[in-house]
């Protein structure tokens, strides 16, 4: 086995690596590389075809490249504008007016993308054109934006939890029903957070009209696609006649019908969202080859045990076992990209985490909350660079000065979570 030193200075070592700009699957995969290398020699090549073979040969993964065309086809079908446009008839008697919109409509997006990145692109071009002249805090506009876009890989169908449970073995059905209230009451905490700013400063939220009653009963045909197609994702997973992989080609092909009904189905429509859904796969599938090949070297090591071994001789509270990983994820989100945060620590974090008595499934959420910090932290928070890309001037300092109190959001909501674990677990375990 492996000592604790050397085991911690490889991984000092592939931070390093992804802190200089290599990347996520080089880095991962020269990390397991090389200690493969250097403990066995060339032996440990050899199952690598295999291993790669076994991880892509996996039904569960066929839901991501679904998900993602799942999204492209509702963003550029235009469902997500009309539903930005119908949310803020709605909402905008609220203090802090369209502020509300832009935390519902990521909400509501949330439900049938499953990525931060894309519904903060796909938010904030809708959303900028709607403030312009109105008097509202740019520096709130951009904050609730970038961080309502965190919401996408919390709230189902998220590709984060997908990719969490097949490194970990965990039920994706299970993981996306544990992250429906934790989604919801962080939701709920940013829109208080823009009730409370508006009502202490009335310079955060600027001029709203209200709308006749008849145009917003009108606008409520344009909720109704979103809405469908969670029901329909989410209602074939819990009602039993389909798996996570099977609902997300219910949702593409419901996603196709809905957007043809409106007229906006196209063949360059189609051929563009292909080609973005090849891309984002790829990418996603190769960090996942060389994660699997990270875990099955580190395993052969064994250093989770040795660590795990180590931390239970500590003997330290559970909670303060919480604060350690939220300072530690916190860090880490400073200089690497969530996703490969995620992919990175899950090897060595997970079986001290589950060694110690949490349930898995917390285990998941709690990660991906510490992912859309890292979202939304500079100086790689990608949500920052997004946002800033969509408003088009400007410097992103003002998005990340933006995105400061709803982080304090996110921090009431680990507290919460650590509180009253019952949040995450409740649901599905209740359901299950």
């Amino acid at each position: 086995m492996v000592s604790i030193e050397l085991a911690l200075a490889g991984f000092a070592a592939m931070l390093l690596m992804l802190a200089i700009g290599l990347h996520i699957a080089t880095a991962l995969f020269l990390t397991a590389a090389l200690s493969a290398w250097w403990f066995f020699g060339d032996a440990m090549f050899r199952p690598f075809g295999t291993l790669m073979w076994g991880t892509l040969n996996n039904f569960l993964l066929v839901a991501i490249p679904l998900y993602v065309l799942m999204g492209e086809i509702l963003v550029r079908g235009k469902v997500t504008e009309r539903m930005y446009v119908a949310l803020d008839d709605w909402l905008r008697r609220l203090p802090g007016g369209l502020l509300h919109t832009n935390i519902a409509a990521s909400t509501v997006f949330a439900s049938i993308s499953g990525s931060s990145v894309a519904t903060a692109a796909t938010i904030g071009t809708v959303a900028f054109p709607a403030f312009r002249g109105k008097g509202y805090s740019e520096r709130w506009v951009l904050g609730s934006v970038a961080s309502g876009a965190t919401l996408g890989i919390l709230i189902p169908p998220s590709i984060n939890l997908i990719i969490y449970g097949a490194l970990t073995n965990t039920s994706i059905g299970q993981l996306f029903l544990a992250g429906v209230v934790p989604g919801l009451v962080l939701a709920a905490l940013f829109m208080g957070l823009i009730v409370s700013a508006s009502l202490l400063d009335p310079r955060v939220s600027g001029e709203t009209h209200p709308v006749a009653w008849a145009t917003r009963r009108k606008r409520i045909k344009d909720l109704v696609p979103p809405l469908l197609i969670f029901m329909l994702v989410m209602g074939s997973i819990y009602g039993g006649w389909a798996t996570p992989t099977e609902a997300a080609g219910l949702g593409v092909v419901a996603a196709l019908v809905l957007v043809g009904a409106n007229g906006g189905l196209s063949w360059s429509m189609l051929q563009q969202c292909m080609v973005t859904t090849v891309r984002v796969t790829a990418m996603t599938l190769l960090i996942l080859v060389a994660a699997f090949y990270l875990n099955f070297v580190v395993g052969i090591l064994g250093i989770p045990g040795r660590i795990s071994g180590a931390m239970a001789q500590l003997d330290i509270p559970g909670w303060q076992m919480i604060v350690v990983l939220v300072v530690f994820y916190v860090a880490l989100g400073c200089f690497l990209d969530s996703l490969a945060m995620m992919i990175a620590t899950i090897p060595i974090v997970f079986p001290v985490v589950t060694a110690i008595g949490y349930d898995p499934l917390w285990f998941g959420v709690f990660l991906v909350v510490m992912c859309e910090i890292a979202l939304i932290t500079p100086p790689v928070g990608m949500n920052l660079y997004v946002v800033q890309a969509v408003r088009g001037h400007g410097s992103v300092g003002e998005v990340v000065r933006g995105v400061l109190p709803f982080l304090g959001c996110i921090g009431v909501l680990i507290a919460l979570m650590t509180a009253f674990p019952e949040l995450i677990t409740w649901l599905p375990r209740t359901f299950f």
